[in-house]
């Protein structure tokens, strides 16, 4: 398995990067002119899911992860939401609709495993992190009692 260093190796924030791009495609079109507000709410919620998965991720601590997870889900949800507003009001075609809602539902099914891949290893990650610390306290209290064992 390939260790993750950045966001953007998360295929959960590529999926939402690319429900993001399909999401402008569809509210740039001439017919969203009319209805700002409704193309903002779509593009601002597309764009929510890729940032909330980027912003939990730097946050180094699963349990706050898993929270920014849950909020990009959520996102999501409100992205197919807008979608049945705007194929209501026949801004989008119905192939374009059921495009963009399947990327949001197979965003948000990978986001959720994700949260289960967490909830499952939170446990192990949470006891490796606490090891490391106590190695990292344990070699500063060496290097203080030889930095002081020297000056005397």
């Amino acid at each position: 398995m390939t260790k993750i260093t950045r966001f953007e190796d998360l295929e959960c924030w590529q999926q939402a990067r690319e429900l993001t791009k399909m999401a402008y495609a569809a509210t740039n079109g001439v017919s969203f002119h009319k209805d700002l507000r409704l193309c903002s709410q779509i593009q601002s919620s597309a764009s929510s899911v890729m940032a909330n998965i980027a912003e939990g991720f730097v946050r180094r601590s699963s349990k706050e992860f898993i929270q920014f997870l849950f909020i990009s889900m959520s996102s999501s949800a409100e992205v197919q939401s807008h979608l049945y507003v705007a194929l209501d009001q026949k801004y989008i075609e119905e192939t374009e609709f059921k495009n963009i809602y399947d990327q949001a539902d197979k965003t948000s099914r990978m986001i959720s495993g994700l949260i289960k891949y967490l909830r499952d290893n939170q446990r192990d990650w949470e006891h490796r992190t606490k090891k490391t610390k106590e190695t990292k306290e344990t070699k500063e209290t060496k290097e203080t009692k030889e930095t002081k064992e020297t000056k005397e």
